[in-house]
C-alpha cells in the first residue's frame, strides 16, 4: 500500500502502544515505521544483560555536546522494536502525582494525575499494590525483585538509608511516593517486557497492521498546512507513503523535534541558516529539553559479591534535598556494576556504584539540527548543571550516599570508597567532583511540550500547532519531566493519545 489511515513514526514505547491500539479497529489500516530492526536479542530479553545494549545496533549511539566539566557524554536511545523500552533498565515507576497536577495547573487542563490514572492503570499488570491506583489487567507485567533474589548491596543500601531516617514505602507508584522502595521492574518470567513485547508482537498478525523496520523517516509531507504523509529511506532507497487520516510522531524527545525541523517546522531563523524553507515558525520545537543528571559514588567491597540477576539497581529511594519543592527531587540507587564515573579510569572488577540523580531539575537544554540531512545526528545539549541549584542538589545527594555507606548497616558490603575518594570531603570538593563527573540517567523529555500558551508545540489533544493531520505522542510532549524514569508515563501518554485519535 502507498496510503494508510494512520502512519506512526517510531516503534518505541509510544509507537508500539499507538499501533496496537489503533489497529484494534479492523477497518483502520495502520503503518508503523521504525529505523531499527525487529530482532529481540539476548541483551533485550535477559534483564541483567541490558548494559550490552549500549553501543549495539539497537542504540542510536548519540553523544551530547560538552556538559559542565565532563565533556561530551554518550546518550543511548533505543533503535529497535520497543525503542528505549527494549534497551533500558526496566524500571516501571510513575512520577509523583504533584508533577502531573502541576501540568494541569500550568494550563494543561485534563492532564492532571486523576485524568491520567485510568491510562496508567490500563498499561500495567502489577503483581501487588493498591488496586484503586495500580492496574491488574494491562499488557505490561511488572513486579519488584523477589526478596530471595535481592542483591546484598541493594539490601544493605536500603537498610542503611532506613537507619538514617529515610522512610520505607511499599510502592513508589502507589499512595506513598516518597522513600525507599523495591520498585516495579518490567520483568516477567525472568525476561524483559518491552512495549514491543507487551503491545506489538502479540498483534503482528493483524491484516490491517503493517510494520516496516529498517526504515529511516526523512521528512513530513506537508501540503498547504496539512500533513499528508512521510518520506523515508529503506536501505538507501527513498519512498513516500500517505496518511489519509493522521501522521503520529513517536520518535522521542530527540527524534521528534529533529524530524519536525527537517520538515520546516521549528525556529525559522535556524532553519533558514541550514537551507531549510520554514513551513511554520515554531521556536519552541527542540527547546525545553529536560533530563535527570546523575553522579556515582564508586565503592569496593571487602570480597567479591554475586552478580545481580535483575537490572543492577533493584532498590530506589525518592528523597528530598534541601532545595526540594513540591516533590522528592533526588533518586538514590545502586548500580551493581564496575562502571567508572564519567572521566574516571576503569574500576576493579568487584566494584559497584551508588548513584544519585536530580529528578526534578531546573536546567533546560535543547535539541537542534546540525545539518539539513536526516542521516546527520542532531546536536543534543541537556545543559546539565547550567542551573546551579542542580549542582547543589547532586552534592547534597552524594553527602547522603556517604552517610549511608558509613553506617553499620552497610559495613558488610563496603571496604572503601574509590570515587570521589576519602580526600574529597569539603563542600567545594564535592561540587567540583559533581561538575567533573556528571552523567545522564538517560531520560530526555520535553522538547515538543503540550500546553495552551502561544509557545506550546502541541495542544491538549497532542495536535501540532499550525499543521493539521499531525500529532506527537511521546516523551517530547511532557511539559515538566516526572521525578522518575519516564517510561511508565510515556506508556500512559500513548494510551491516552490512542483514545484522542479515535475520538474517545
Amino acid at each position: 500500500m502507498t496510503e494508510y489511515d494512520y502512519v506512526v513514526v517510531g516503534a518505541g514505547t509510544a509507537g508500539c502502544v499507538l499501533a496496537a491500539r489503533l489497529s484494534e479497529d479492523a477497518a483502520a489500516h495502520v503503518l508503523l515505521l521504525e529505523a531499527g530492526e525487529s530482532a529481540r536479542t539476548r541483551a533485550m530479553s535477559v534483564p541483567s544483560a541490558w548494559p550490552e545494549n549500549i553501543g549495539s545496533p539497537a542504540d542510536w549511539g548519540g553523544t551530547t555536546t560538552g556538559q559542565a566539566g565532563a565533556g561530551p557524554l554518550s546518550y543511548p536511545r533505543g533503535r529497535a522494536l520497543g525503542g528505549s523500552s527494549a534497551i533500558n533498565a526496566m524500571a516501571h515507576v510513575r512520577g509523583h502525582r504533584s508533577v502531573y497536577d502541576g501540568w494541569a495547573a500550568a494550563g494543561a487542563a485534563g492532564w492532571g494525575f486523576a485524568d491520567l490514572l485510568p491510562y496508567f492503570r490500563r498499561t500495567e499488570r502489577a503483581a501487588a499494590g493498591d488496586s484503586a491506583l495500580r492496574g491488574t489487567g494491562g499488557p505490561v507485567r511488572v513486579a519488584p525483585v523477589p526478596p530471595a533474589a535481592r542483591h546484598p548491596v541493594a539490601t544493605a543500601f536500603a537498610a542503611a538509608l532506613g537507619a538514617l531516617g529515610v522512610p520505607t514505602t511499599a510502592d513508589l507508584s502507589g499512595a506513598s511516593q516518597e522513600g525507599v522502595a523495591w520498585v516495579d521492574l518490567a520483568v516477567d518470567g525472568g525476561e524483559r517486557v518491552s512495549a514491543a513485547d507487551a503491545y506489538l508482537r502479540p498483534v503482528l498478525s493483524r491484516p490491517n497492521l503493517t510494520v516496516q523496520t529498517g526504515c529511516l523517516v526523512t521528512g513530513l509531507l506537508i501540503e498547504r498546512g496539512v500533513c499528508r504523509g512521510v518520506s523515508y529511506a529503506v536501505n538507501g532507497t527513498p519512498g513516500r507513503v500517505r496518511a489519509s487520516t493522521e501522521v503520529i510522531l513517536c520518535a522521542g524527545a530527540v527524534g521528534s523535534p529533529q524530524l519536525l525541523m527537517l520538515s520546516g517546522l521549528g525556529p525559522a531563523a535556524q532553519l533558514r541558516r541550514l537551507g531549510i524553507v520554514p513551513v511554520a515558525d515554531l521556536p519552541e520545537i527542540g527547546r525545553n529539553l529536560q533530563d535527570h543528571p546523575a553522579v556515582m559514588v564508586a565503592c569496593e567491597p571487602p570480597e567479591p559479591l554475586p552478580a545481580s540477576q535483575y537490572n543492577h539497581g533493584e532498590v530506589y529511594a525518592a528523597v528530598r534535598s534541601p532545595l526540594a519543592r513540591d516533590v522528592p527531587d533526588l533518586h538514590l540507587f545502586p548500580i551493581l556494576l564496575p562502571v567508572p564515573p564519567t572521566g574516571r579510569p576503569p574500576l576493579p572488577a568487584a566494584a559497584y556504584n551508588l548513584a544519585a540523580s536530580v529528578v526534578a531539575p531546573d536546567s533546560r537544554g535543547t535539541v537542534t539540527l546540525a545539518a539539513a540531512d536526516p542521516r546527520v545526528p542532531p546536536l543534543i545539549d541537556p545543559a546539565f548543571l547550567t542551573a546551579g541549584t542542580d549542582a547543589s542538589r547532586l552534592a547534597a545527594a552524594v553527602s547522603m550516599v556517604r552517610q549511608a555507606i558509613a553506617s553499620a548497616e552497610f559495613a558488610p558490603v563496603f571496604k572503601s570508597e574509590i570515587w570521589p575518594g576519602p580526600d574529597v570531603s569539603a563542600a567545594d570538593g564535592l561540587r567540583e567532583y559533581v561538575w567533573r563527573t556528571v552523567g545522564s540517567y538517560y531520560h530526555p523529555a520535553g522538547t515538543c511540550r503540550l500546553g495552551t500558551d502561544d509557545a506550546a508545540v502541541v495542544d491538549l489533544e497532542l495536535r501540532v500547532r499550525t499543521v493539521t493531520g499531525l500529532r506527537i505522542a511521546d516523551a517530547s510532549v511532557l511539559p515538566v519531566i516526572p521525578n522518575a524514569p519516564p517510561n511508565a508515563t510515556v506508556l500512559a501518554i500513548a494510551e491516552r493519545a490512542a483514545d484522542l485519535v479515535r475520538g474517545n
